[in-house]
């Protein structure tokens, strides 16, 4: 660490030009003067930013670290509790009361018991897109529907519904919209969701949101339960299967790889996590004095943790701005870590997993169909990253 502690003002607004898939380069930046910075919140609230892999890693496992919304210590008036059942923003013992009854759900078994299913959703989405073609919009033909279908299918989520939950989670996680659109979109989800669990439980269907109808959590509870698992289920996925179709083909000799070494999947997939990172950052507070990287962090100081620069620390991974479908990447914290690590990360794997295969073999030939500096990113400021619209081409059969 260098004699002068580093910087950062704010969180940066935009990434290089023609660097889409790195982190912005005032990160990267300072992850160069040391693994922890000092850091300035929106309106001025002092606080640290950590952008190595060691220190996240440490503080994310580190119970005196708070994930709880009304301690973040981030804007000069005091934020409200998250509301009931989104255990995200939680610690234990309430953060274990919502998700102790999901673990069994979303089991690696459970998960890999749906793979038919998924390879059937992924077959019919690109056989509509095939049939469209030889041109696409990779975003709304592929990376889309698939989780959405996938996520309502498990929850139960009716089928006429879903392109409008999709409309409504674009909308307040996209980071493009006024702060009026956003509540708007956010509320029209929280009362679409309250009516789905009244008719989960007057009516039960063979869906997960169904099984936790028979259980001692409110409807209000249920109401923020579903909402983290739809936002997440979908969102996340959505972003990884479009901004990592565009990194295969902005690298096109991992794209032949893939293509032509079936057995590549499953490192591809884990190294596109650990790639892209698209859940760039998370919150933690400090709930007592403690020692980071040899900083104290003092109690009820907020630090921002940058999982995309923290899983591009060349001292976890070799040569980490390189794109290597070959790779050993396993430990990434794409998937964050510690008790608060992503539920539903087996039910992503074997999505990606089979998606991108899919899309390979059927499209060996698949390309960008405008410059690659025209393909439009989401903003910084959405909660994940990724691409908003992905244009491609192939060669007709």
């Amino acid at each position: 660490m260098s004699a002068s502690l580093h910087t950062v003002p704010s969180l940066p607004t935009e990434r290089r030009p023609g660097c889409p898939f790195d982190p912005p380069a005032e990160l990267l930046e300072a992850q160069q003067h040391g693994p922890i910075s000092r850091y300035v919140h929106p309106g001025g609230k002092p606080g640290w930013m950590i952008t190595g892999y060691d220190l996240v890693r440490s503080v994310l496992a580190d119970p005196r670290f708070s994930s709880r919304k009304d301690l973040l210590n981030v804007v000069d008036f005091e934020l409200p509790p998250a509301p009931p059942g989104e255990f995200l923003l939680m610690d234990d013992p309430e953060h274990s009361r919502y998700r102790k009854p999901l673990v069994g759900r979303f089991t690696v078994r459970r998960m890999r018991m749906l793979t038919e299913r998924i390879e059937q959703i992924t077959a019919e989405c690109l056989d509509a897109m095939e049939a469209a073609g030889p041109s696409a919009d990779l975003v709304t033909a592929f990376a889309k529907p698939i989780p959405t279908i996938v996520i309502c299918e498990i929850l139960g989520v009716p089928y006429e519904d879903r392109a409008s939950f999709q409309e409504q989670i674009d909308a307040f996680m996209g980071g493009e919209v006024s702060d009026e659109e956003l509540i708007a979109a956010y509320t029209a989800t929280q009362e679409y969701l309250a009516r789905l669990v009244a008719a989960k439980r007057a009516n039960p269907t063979d869906d997960v949101l169904s099984e936790l109808t028979d259980s001692d959590l409110t409807d209000e509870e249920l109401k923020g339960i579903s909402l983290i698992l739809l936002a997440a289920g979908f969102d996340t996925t959505a972003n990884m299967l479009s901004l990592g179709t565009y990194a295969l083909l902005r690298n096109p000799d991992q794209f032949a790889a893939l293509r032509d070494d079936p057995a590549l999947t499953d490192g591809a997939v884990e190294e596109l996590l650990r790639y892209l990172s698209v859940a760039k950052t998370f919150h933690r507070t400090a709930l007592e004095d403690v020692e980071v990287g040899g900083r104290t962090i003092e109690a009820g100081t907020t630090v921002v943790l940058s999982f995309h620069t923290a899983n591009r620390d060349a001292g976890r991974f070799a040569d980490p701005h390189a794109l290597d479908l070959g790779r050993q990447a396993g430990g990434h914290l794409a998937f964050s870590h510690g008790i608060h690590q992503c539920l539903g990360q087996q039910l992503a794997r074997v999505e990606m997993r089979v998606a991108f295969r899919a899309l390979v073999d059927r499209f060996p030939t698949l390309r960008l169909a405008v410059p690659a500096e025209e393909v439009a990113l989401r903003p910084e400021s959405a909660d994940i990253f990724g691409v908003k619209s992905l244009p491609v081409t192939w060669d007709a059969k």
